[in-house]
């Protein structure tokens, strides 16, 4: 294959086979094109969802304002006309969330489908692992801007207690940007969470297992620990870091990591931290804590308290201390 190599030089195979992934260049071959483009169609989207969400200011003069002068109804309308296109904002990015979700299902259907083994798919279909990994680092990255931003909690409340008062029963926003109470108790439970992305692809990754019961579990978390491998194997070996063209494809590389390790410990029955887990929790751990605080301490914090199972008593005292 000639966008993948083998690493040969690194002895510690029992992690897991080794891989260098082409994420910056991998191109879909006719096989991968139907998917691809069915993907390629959402992740498009995505860079405009991230660039809203980090210029999103919010509301919270206006709101301060109207909440301190109940009675100034000149004030409540300023605060409402304010909070309404925001609000039709977080309603794009919750129904991004929704269509994220159907996109990382076509590419687990086409990444563990038989007759090939996970590793089989990753070496044929490099396209499709980019695209999987792609939408990790937009994940990743959404929650990180979501968690440092608490206007949208702010905004999205004041705009369901106004709701709920009917105060402005006079304001008819038009069709497109209306929330009514059934989409906001949705964007409610959405927004609740503290990384809400990343807990829409583990639901989903979740469901796909559960309702493919003819296909082995393995087949999914294998796919996962393959990709958490091969990004940490990149990451910790110069002569492939050597390789990204772009000094972005770094950062990148540790998102994707850390998206997969994640993706690993919901939905593998035991975690991706017990002793028979296939993705060396240590390694992946040493290789962010070798970074920049300033570019990781989110990635740590992501599986610090993003995960489900590094309290069990089943993880070592060795990782839980490199996490603290």
């Amino acid at each position: 294959m000639g966008n993948l190599l083998k690493v040969l030089t690194y002895n510690d195979l029992e992690q897991g086979p080794n891989f260098f992934l082409d994420f910056e260049h991998a191109q879909p071959t006719e096989a991968e094109t139907a998917v691809w483009n069915q993907v390629n169609a959402v992740l498009e989207e995505a860079q405009t969802i991230l660039a809203e969400l980090q210029s999103y200011t919010g509301a919270g003069l206006e709101i301060r304002e109207a909440i301190q002068n109940p009675n100034d109804l000149q004030l409540q309308e300023k605060a409402w006309n304010a909070v309404c296109p925001l609000v039709a904002k977080l309603k794009r990015f919750y129904e991004f969330s929704l269509r994220l979700e159907n996109a990382l299902r076509s590419l687990l259907e086409a990444l563990t489908s038989p007759p090939y083994a996970p590793t089989q798919h990753l070496e044929r279909e490099q396209a499709l692992a980019k695209q999987f990994a792609e939408i990790l680092h937009f994940t990743l990255t959404f929650d990180e801007f979501k968690m440092t931003n608490p206007a949208i909690q702010n905004d999205f409340s004041y705009y369901r207690r106004t709701l709920s008062r009917n105060r402005i029963n006079n304001l008819q926003l038009d069709a497109e940007t209306d929330v009514n109470n059934e989409m906001a108790n949705r964007m409610s439970l959405f927004y609740a969470e503290a990384t809400p992305m990343l807990k829409t692809l583990s639901n989903a990754t979740t469901k796909f297992v559960s309702e493919n019961k003819t296909l082995p579990i393995e087949d999914t978390t294998d796919c996962l620990s393959t990709m958490a491998c091969v990004c940490r194997v990149m990451l910790e070996t110069p002569e492939y870091r050597s390789r990204f063209t772009n000094t972005e494809t770094l950062l990148f590389c540790m998102r994707v990591m850390v998206g997969v390790i994640i993706l690993y410990d919901h939905v593998h029955p035991v975690g991706a931290f017990a002793k028979t887990s296939k993705i060396d929790m240590k390694g992946c751990i040493k290789v962010l804590k070798d970074q920049p605080s300033t570019s990781t301490e989110g990635l740590l914090n992501a599986l610090r308290y993003t995960t489900r199972h590094l309290n069990d008593d089943t993880t070592s005292k060795q990782i839980r201390a490199l996490l603290q």
